[in-house]
Order: C-alpha cells, then sequence, then structure tokens
C-alpha cells in the first residue's frame, strides 16, 4: 500500500463525514433552514413557560409585593388578579420571539463552525472557546429585536398594571417616554446575556460531549443539556436580571427615576441588601431549565426533521454511524491498490 493510497482514503472518508454528518448539518444548509427552525423553537420555549416568567418578573420586582416563594407567588397571583393574569402580554413575547430566536440561532451556528473550524481545524470537534465566542455574538442580533417586546411583556405583567392589552401598552409607553423607553435596559439585558449565552452554550455542548458524544438525534440527551444549561446559566446572572427588571418596569410618572445600570445595582442593595440581586433565583431556574431543554429539543427536531426529508429526496440514508467503521481489507500489496470508500 503507497502513502499516497492511504492518504486518498482517509481524504474521502473524511469528506463522506462532513457530508452526511447529522451535527455537520449547520454548515452545509441555508441560513433560512436555521432561522426556521429557530424561530419555532422559540415561540414554543416561551408561550409554553410563559405564566412561570409572569410569576419570576413579579418576585423580581423590588415595587411589588414579596412573596415568600414559588407556591406562594403563583397563589398569591391567582387569588388577588386571577389566573388569566399569568397570561397577559404573551402575544408580544411570541411575536418577538420569533425573529429574535430566528437570529439567535441561525447566528450561533454559523459563527460556532467557522471559529471552530478556525481553532481545532474540524468542524465536528467541540470547542468551548469557540461556542461562548458564538454565544456572545448572536446575543447581540438576538437582543436588538428582542428588547421592546421584554418591556412590553415585563409591563403587563407587573401587579397593578393599568394596560389591558400589549398595543394600548406599546402606545402609551411610546407616547410618554419615546422610543429610549423601550431600550433604557438594553445595556443590562446585553451585559446580562452574554454571560448568560455563554455559560449556556458551553454547558450544552460540552454536556452534550458526555451523554451524546457520536452527536446523532437523541431527543433525550437534548432535553438533559438544555435544561442543565439553561439552569446553571439563570443562577449565574440573576443578579442583573433582577436590575433588568427594575429598568424595564419603571413607569414615567414615578418620583424616583433609575437611569443605568450602576443606578439599578444601587437601588437594589438598598431594598434588602445582597439577598435582593437573587430574588426570583428559584422560579428563574424553574423557567429556564424547561424553557432551554423545550427550545433545544424543538430546535434538534427541526433540523433532524428536515434533514431526514433531504436524504429522503437523494435517496440516501437519513443517518450513518460510522463510530463503528472499519477500514476495508487490502489487496494483496503487490498490487498497489485498495477498495474504494464506502458509498457516498
Amino acid at each position: 500500500m503507497s502513502f499516497l493510497s492511504e492518504t486518498t482514503l482517509t481524504q474521502n472518508f473524511v469528506t463522506t463525514m462532513d457530508n452526511d454528518d447529522y451535527d455537520a448539518l449547520p454548515v452545509d444548509w441555508p441560513m433560512s433552514t436555521h432561522m426556521l427552525a429557530g424561530a419555532a423553537a422559540g415561540i414554543m420555549e416561551h408561550a409554553t413557560m410563559y405564566p412561570v416568567d409572569c410569576i419570576k418578573t413579579q418576585m423580581q420586582s423590588i415595587r411589588s409585593v414579596y412573596y415568600s416563594g414559588l407556591r406562594d407567588a403563583f397563589v398569591t397571583i391567582s387569588q388577588r388578579e386571577g389566573a388569566r393574569r399569568l397570561l397577559r402580554g404573551m402575544s408580544a413575547m411570541v411575536i418577538g420571539a420569533g425573529p429574535a430566536h430566528a437570529m439567535y440561532f441561525a447566528c450561533y451556528e454559523k459563527t460556532k463552525h467557522t471559529l471552530t473550524l478556525k481553532i481545532n481545524g474540524r468542524k465536528w470537534k467541540n470547542s468551548s472557546i469557540a461556542n461562548g465566542l458564538a454565544g456572545a455574538v448572536s446575543t447581540f442580533f438576538h437582543d436588538v429585536v428582542m428588547n421592546p417586546a421584554d418591556v412590553i411583556k415585563q409591563r403587563m405583567q407587573m401587579y397593578g398594571s393599568t394596560h389591558t392589552t400589549c398595543r394600548s401598552c406599546l402606545v402609551h409607553t411610546y407616547q410618554t417616554e419615546g422610543i429610549r423607553a423601550f431600550y433604557r435596559s438594553f445595556p443590562t439585558q446585553f451585559l446580562m446575556n452574554v454571560p448568560f449565552q455563554t455559560v449556556h452554550f458551553v454547558v450544552y455542548e460540552l454536556t452534550q460531549e458526555y451523554v451524546n458524544p457520536t452527536r446523532t438525534y437523541l431527543p433525550l440527551s437534548h432535553i438533559f443539556s438544555g435544561a442543565t444549561a439553561g439552569g446553571a446559566a439563570a443562577f449565574v446572572t440573576n443578579p442583573l436580571d433582577v436590575c433588568r427588571t427594575l429598568l424595564n418596569t419603571q413607569e414615567s410618572q414615578q418620583d424616583t427615576k433609575v437611569r443605568g445600570l450602576r443606578q439599578a445595582i444601587v437601588m437594589v442593595y438598598r431594598t434588602d441588601g445582597l439577598r435582593t440581586f437573587f430574588r426570583g433565583v428559584t422560579a428563574r431556574m424553574f423557567y429556564q431549565m424547561p424553557s432551554t431543554a423545550i427550545s433545544w429539543s424543538v430546535y434538534e427536531a427541526f433540523k433532524h426533521l428536515l434533514y431526514n426529508k433531504t436524504s429522503k429526496s437523494k435517496n440516501e440514508p437519513a443517518e450513518k454511524n460510522y463510530t463503528t467503521y472499519t477500514p476495508p481489507a487490502w489487496t494483496p500489496a503487490c498490487s498497489g491498490s485498495i477498495l474504494p470508500p464506502p458509498n457516498k
């Protein structure tokens, strides 16, 4: 066997893995595919967990009634304002989550694989540095779209809110406070989401390496990895989320106007010391763990279905397992030839 022949077989085998490996899908498919899967994941995630998000917002607010825990908040809000109160503002979140998550996942996949190639030279080899940087970059595009929706939905969620619809809240906020009101918390939200998404994606990919090293489509692995990543990221960034809630929910007629993250930190600390920064942390983790589990499972399911559909249209097997592949036997050395690589 010649060295050139061996090199040719290796290159053909790697090329086959590149083209057919399920996890390599993000590199080979157009941006629209990931945007569609991402939009579906975002809408499903936020719509399913919206009542818990409403409870979290009220628990984090330093100007609302203090709740002793998640159960107390749920019972009190339901008895005081009715169970339907937990769904107010959902339409704003659903409208914002679609385009925000479309850009979020598409940007993450493209950036992750580009950086992984530069760092490792192999796009299917995991790189925590590439995953973290990709998460930070995708956060900007997500927050630009999502921040106005967050302002509207959090004002609708607050105790005693006088806004009856998302549209009336949008119009009233714009007329009384201007366009700046929708981006007052953007620096805080971005500063919070960069570490959140960095931790989120790094933990998700590392967990996948442990529970799903072959990176095939395994729904339970995506659910478990998403929940683990969401819980870790939620706990780490809860103090900034409390500050963001304060900036988003203050009204123009309030005597004490908080401007910027620095003033928000001071105001939160003066309320009840350091423990104030972890108000609603249980609710936030309870919200984020199933949210990220739903988001990743829906996103990976869309990728899997689209991949299978295209594979069948090409009359190719949907998935191939290369972990058990053994090279074909060589012909006698005197011939100097090898068997062809596996069919593509």
